[in-house]
């Protein structure tokens, strides 16, 4: 088991070994490399040459051909000055710029998951450039470029202090980026449901566009990437003797921490320069690198940085301009100006990733197993005071929920609605309220009992439904439906999300297993499989119905909006049916959430349990999601919270984890439609905006710390 995973959730004294072999000092092979070289440039020049006959005209490769050869008409010309033109430098200033951050992150972290996407830079960026736009700021190239390094720095600088640099493991630099990309896209969608008017169109942009109007971001851009490109040129030597670690760094007289310091300036001022053209186009600079590296056997000497970075550079530009020309010729040109490239390349990364994971060896097993880290051992008293404390707190959550929105009741109200006396008013006010009460209060402890279960039977404290792609995969499920048969019932929405969640998960299990199942693998194939759910999702929403960024927004950050009672019906019957079954195996997760040879020993088929508790938990999931949407972190607070009130025991932490589940979500949703009424902010908002510093915390708390540290 990985040192990080099972890392207890206290400061913990141990060395953090690389989790990139630093590449060994091979001879550069000049031939070779000069071959590579030519067939890269005559690569990037064959799809450019391809990228200028797609379009939405019908100008193809004769009617360019004949303007090259001087000939042609003035219509020609124009399309190709106002739109091919802009749209393929865009799509070579994209790809060089972040295949050349990509490869800097990942040597400065020694980590070939490190990568804007993972580390946050892009959602950093992307969250300055909206809030510019929401507060009325019409920021000039070169200024929202600026503002979008500040925010990819702030974002990195922290993603990066809370995973050691990036050295402490794959695991942890994904768990850490993940939560605060999704509290940055947290906030970032919130500017966009509060500030419509003024954000029409990020959120295609958000997702990574080339559609460009002229060559006005590009021209300026263009230098501030020259400029990138050459430091990290210059740093190429610095960072070959980085690579032979810290300690031999050193003594060598590099300057370890000033190195890594201008590494990560230069590597957010690119993908900085790349979300102000582009916005954030996904997982380039992860994939990138990675595919340079594969090549390294055939020309021996290509891991040095100053032939890895600008190879990198061309890999980025292969990536970019491959995706756009493959979504214009499935999809036709229009499809290339609706759905944006990010999403095909983000579908490119998950794939990335996933096989990254695959190839994931853990590294020692470390016996202090961490989902009870924060347990103590608690008396029944104290569990009895902590039961009767949150069963009164979520019956407040309730009362307040049916008396606060857009419109403040009293008591009295409901006590004449409930028996009937109640005026027309107040009537229709709480027939639309008490279905989103209960979903909130419903999907929130399903959440939580699926996160308590995950966590358990991964062994990690910070896994959750979501992080382990089901919540997309449902997601994928239900939006489809909802697309392509808005006529479909409740009950078939849920089943086809049920359906959707069980496959994910079926799919992650089935990729993550490789002769046993690690809890690394596992996490790092859900994010993958979850990131490539979101991308699906994203294309689904954009191409059948581009103009409804609100109901793309409103699904994906969760919310109990538009709610009946026959909707939330699903989850009251998974729960009622699930969580008995649960509770009567959580002797098995206690052992479980042990170690392997435990549960061995004492009779335990483990494999069959792992999969028979990790579908109940899908299934929970999946009903939730099609009740409220993708709601985040509730799966992880909740059961945390729960240990730490009462011990590690299942059978005590199940029921305290329903109860915090439901009381956090009914509390965040009471919050987003009361405080800015008659606007609403989605559940899935606030949950994540209370998630997220818990969660840092979390981090925090189990960082590993260098031996004397």
């Amino acid at each position: 088991m990985s040192q990080i995973v099972e890392a207890p959730l206290g400061p913990v004294t141990a060395p953090a070994p690389p989790a990139l072999a630093p590449p060994a000092p091979a001879p550069v092979r000049v031939a070779r490399v000069l071959v590579l070289t030519v067939v890269t440039v005559a690569v990037v020049l064959l799809l450019a040459a391809v990228h200028l006959t797609q379009g939405t005209s019908d100008i193809g490769a004769a009617e360019l051909l004949g303007l090259l050869f001087g000939g042609g008409d003035a219509d020609t010309a124009r399309v190709l000055v106002a739109a091919r033109l802009p749209r393929l430098l865009a799509g070579l200033a994209v790809g060089l710029a972040l295949g050349v951050a990509g490869a800097t992150l990942q040597s400065l972290a020694r980590n070939p998951l490190a990568s804007p996407d993972t580390l946050a830079v892009n959602a950093g960026a992307h969250l300055a450039v909206v809030a510019a736009a929401a507060f009325g700021l019409a920021l000039p190239v070169l200024p929202a470029g600026g503002l979008a390094f500040c925010g990819g720095l702030a974002a990195a600088g922290f993603v990066l202090m809370l995973s050691a640099g990036g050295t402490s493991g794959p695991a942890r630099l994904i768990l850490a980026g993940s939560a605060t990309a999704f509290a940055l896209n947290a906030l970032t969608v919130l500017f966009m449901l509060l500030f419509q008017r003024e954000t029409v169109g990020f959120y295609a942009w958000g997702n990574g566009t080339l559609v460009q109007s002229d060559l006005h971001a590009v021209a300026h851009m263009a230098p501030v990437i020259a400029l990138g490109v050459a430091g990290c040129l210059v740093i190429g030597r610095r960072l070959d003797i980085l690579a032979l670690g810290d300690d031999t760094a050193t003594v060598l007289g590099l300057h370890v921490r000033r190195t890594r310091m201008a590494g990560t300036v230069l590597a957010v001022l690119l993908s900085a320069a790349a979300v102000t053209i582009a916005g954030p186009v996904g997982f380039v600079g992860l994939c990138a690198p990675v595919i340079v590296r594969l090549l390294a056997p055939l020309a021996p000497g290509l891991h040095r940085h100053r032939l890895l970075m600008p190879l990198s550079g061309a890999a980025g530009i292969i990536v970019v301009l491959g995706s756009d020309i493959l979504l214009r010729q499935f999809l036709g040109g229009q499809a290339g100006v609706d759905v944006p490239t990010g999403v095909v390349t983000s579908l490119f990364g998950a794939a990335m990733l996933v096989w990254l994971a695959r190839r994931h060896r853990d590294t020692a097993p470390n016996p202090a197993a961490g989902t009870s880290a924060l347990a103590r051992v608690r008396s029944a008293a104290v569990v009895r005071v902590v039961v009767v404390t949150c069963v009164a707190g979520l019956a407040g959550a309730t009362l307040l929920g049916v008396l606060a929105g857009d419109t403040l009741l009293r008591t009295g109200d409901v006590a004449n609605w409930v028996s009937g006396r109640a005026g027309p008013a107040v009537t229709y006010v709480l027939d639309q309220r008490y279905p989103r009460v209960l979903a909130a209060l419903l999907a929130g402890a399903a959440l939580a009992v699926a996160g308590t279960t995950v966590q358990a039977v991964c062994r990690n404290p910070l896994a959750e439904p979501g992080i382990l792609g089901v919540t997309a995969g449902a997601g994928v499920g239900a939006v489809a439906l909802l697309t392509y048969v808005p006529l479909a019932g409740v009950w078939a929405m849920s089943a086809v999300a049920g359906l959707a969640a069980l496959l994910t998960f079926a799919l992650v299990y089935a990729l993550a297993w490789r002769g046993g199942l690690s809890s690394d693998r596992l996490i790092l194939v859900g994010v993958g499989v979850f990131t490539a759910g979101t991308a699906v999702i994203t294309f689904i929403i954009i191409s059948t119905d581009p103009w409804n960024t609100g109901k793309a927004l409103t699904w994906l950050s969760g919310s109990t909006y538009g709610r009946t009672a026959v909707q939330v019906a699903p989850v009251a019957v998974a729960l009622l049916l699930i969580t008995p079954v649960l509770a009567g195996v959580t002797r098995r997760l206690d052992l479980l959430a042990l170690d392997d040879d435990t549960p061995r020993v004492l009779g335990i088929r483990l494999e069959r349990t792992r999969l028979f508790t990790l579908a109940a938990a899908a299934l929970l999931t999946s009903t939730a999601v099609s009740a409220v949407g993708v709601i985040g972190f509730v799966g992880l607070v909740a059961p945390h919270a729960a240990r730490a009130l009462v011990g590690g025991r299942h059978s005590r932490v199940l029921p305290v984890a329903a109860l915090l589940g439901a009381l956090l979500v009914s509390l965040a949703d009471t919050v987003g439609r009361t405080v800015i009424a008659p606007a609403q902010i989605p559940a899935g908002l606030v949950a994540a905006m209370i998630g997220t510093p818990y969660f840092v915390w979390l981090l925090w708390r189990s960082r590993v710390r260098p031996a004397g540290g």
